[in-house]
């Protein structure tokens, strides 16, 4: 509390006219398009939200935010009551929360190079959505110390999202919530979440998590952030609203001027949040709760009501004598309609997926899968319900994905009620996974489609050198074995060949003796396994060696597709040298 009423008083002793022009020239440098107005609040020329996500595609939900802007560097400082700075609290970040954004911008540093994620991006949401997890307010592990939990979202002033996680993440079995320090809501957790901190969990109350979790959600479409329209874009998906982009732009600005570390859980509050029709009041006891539209920590949240007048009796407040006044209700009153139900949605209609066509999800591994998941959404009586989002999501031990490297695709349905997923791109590792198909906003049963990931092929292979390879007994051979593999004349590169040393051309077994590989404990190996050809299909095998054994051997190789070729190794002695009969001293006959 001594941080809130020392800022009061700052903010109190700068007069309004300094406050508002100071305001205005912030937001004009710090965010496109922006101005203030009178009172210092922020105006834009098009205050219209500019993003295509939806609300339960979004990562709030669209909930309210904190509106505060980052402090003022004035020339003219407002006075103070103690000696440290007053600014010092807002602008600094908690140490494990700072440390949960750098870890967060590495990991996308590597993950998606091409998206350019900040950290100080990250900063500017957690502080909006959160006031940095509640000034910091979280464990050694960096799980929050209770859950921060939004208003929900039934559609009263918000967005109206119902239940999707029957309450798990936020208490709420009616409707989502917006849950942790990056406020994400259930539905788009289930598909962004991710694990920052190595724990096994995908948490959205761990700072960790919930901020690598917010980098991915940047990073997806394939944005770069680096880019300001697509930086805008991003922002805007995270939370719909001009006003929300302004306010991040202004703080991804300030931290990226320079920010400092603070201890945890010594972070100030901000005062003023986006619903908030008492700009400025203070926040209730505990301040990350009011602060951030959420219940007591720990607490289930409860429905959320506006203030309403309360029922009236129907009964006149005369009964026993007439009324001329039109204030008065008549004897027998009219019952009040009964608000109208509202129709359905479209997703409310659906009853059931359907495969719509798709079939042979296989592909070569590093291709792109011929074919895409399709999907159709339908009601109980097999028509057609467009305008549905469907999640595709790529589940089991794979490294397969979308196109652009996401594991989780939404796609809304046409017309027909089809929706087609993003391509696949097989990854590098072989076998069987699943692609699944759900509803967006609807419990029904998902659909799977199994897909196949093959390795990869070459239907021919070559030696790349010319000479012939011989060793003499218990030596080893001088020159090492070459080859180029290649699919219908194409070089097929990263494919597997299999090096097996054998009896003969028409007996493929294992031969026991003649040439030889060695192991990494120098013991005698005549099968290779797991070598693969490089970028330009070559392939170059590790030295050869020769027992006593001489004789003529095949070294056959083989790769999947049909790629076959025998090598010959020959294992003698070297060839004793003849004299030459005109170096040989000549014996003179005696006379």
């Amino acid at each position: 509390m001594a941080a809130h009423f020392d800022r009061r008083l700052r903010k109190a002793a700068v007069t309004t006219t300094v406050a508002a022009v100071a305001v205005a020239a912030l937001s004009a440098s710090q965010a496109p398009d922006v101005t203030a107005d009178g009172n210092g609040r922020q105006t834009t020329a098009d205050n219209m939200p500019t993003s295509d996500t939806p609300p339960e595609e979004s990562a709030t939900g669209n909930s309210p935010y904190y509106t505060d802007l980052p402090p003022l560097n004035s020339p003219n400082p407002s006075p103070t009551t103690g000696p440290s700075s007053p600014g010092s609290s807002e602008a600094g970040i908690p140490a494990t929360v700072l440390d949960a954004y750098k870890k967060a911008e590495s990991e996308l540093r590597r993950a998606k190079p091409g998206c350019n994620l900040p950290w100080q991006l990250l900063a500017a949401i957690g502080k909006v959505e959160s006031g940095q997890a509640r000034g910091g307010r979280v464990d050694p592990n960096g799980t929050t110390i209770g859950r921060i939990i939004g208003p929900q979202l039934d559609g009263n002033g918000f967005a109206l999202i119902k239940d999707t996680d029957n309450g798990v993440y936020d208490g709420n079995s009616s409707y989502d919530n917006a849950v942790g320090p990056m406020q994400f809501i259930p539905s788009t957790w289930a598909w962004a979440g991710r694990d920052g901190n190595g724990d096994g969990k995908e948490d959205p109350n761990n700072v960790y998590d919930a901020a690598l979790a917010a980098g991915h959600y940047l990073c997806r479409f394939d944005w770069d952030l680096s880019d300001q329209g697509d930086l805008n874009r991003a922002i805007l998906s995270y939370n719909n609203s001009q006003d929300y982009l302004n306010t991040v732009l202004s703080w991804l600005e300030h931290y990226r001027k320079g920010t400092h570390e603070i201890p945890d859980g010594t972070g100030s509050l901000p005062v003023g949040r986006s619903d908030d029709t008492a700009a400025g009041a203070d926040p209730s006891p505990g301040g990350a709760g009011a602060s951030t539209g959420s219940q007591t920590p720990g607490a289930t949240p409860g429905p959320t009501r506006s203030p309403s007048k309360p029922p009236s009796s129907g009964k006149p407040t005369d009964p026993g004598g007439p009324s001329t006044s039109p204030s008065t209700p008549p004897k027998d009153p009219t019952p009040p309609a009964e608000t109208p139900t509202p129709p359905p949605t479209p997703t409310d209609t659906v009853h059931h997926l359907e495969n719509a066509g798709t079939t042979g999800l296989t592909a070569i591994a590093g291709d792109t899968f011929a074919k895409k998941v399709s999907t159709r959404a339908e009601t109980k009586a097999g028509e057609a319900v467009g305008k549905v989002r469907i999640r595709f999501t790529v589940v089991g031990d794979t490294d397969a994905a979308f196109i652009g490297g996401d594991k989780v695709a939404a796609v809304t349905t046409n017309a027909s009620g089809v929706a087609v997923a993003p391509a696949l791109v097989a990854g590098e590792q072989t076998g069987g996974f699943t692609v699944r198909a759900t509803v967006i906003g609807r419990t029904v049963p998902g659909l799977d489609y199994k897909a196949t990931v093959t390795e990869r092929v070459a239907d021919a292979l070559a030696s790349t050198g010319e000479t012939e390879l011989t060793c003499t007994p218990g030596g080893e051979f001088a020159d090492p074995v070459q080859v180029k593999a290649t699919l219908k004349g194409a070089v097929a590169d990263q494919v597997a060949v299999t090096a097996t040393l054998i009896k003969s051309k028409d007996d493929p077994t294992e031969n026991d003796k003649g040439p030889y590989f060695k192991d990494a404990d120098g013991k005698a190996v005549r099968t290779l396994t797991g070598r693969k050809t490089d970028a330009n299909g070559l392939l170059e095998l590790p030295k050869l060696f020769a027992d006593d054994a001489e004789g003529t051997y095949v070294l056959r190789l083989t790769t999947p597709g049909g790629g076959r070729l025998d090598i010959t190794l020959k294992v003698a002695k070297a060839a004793e040298s003849t004299p030459d009969p005109s170096t040989e001293p000549s014996t003179a006959p005696e006379a």
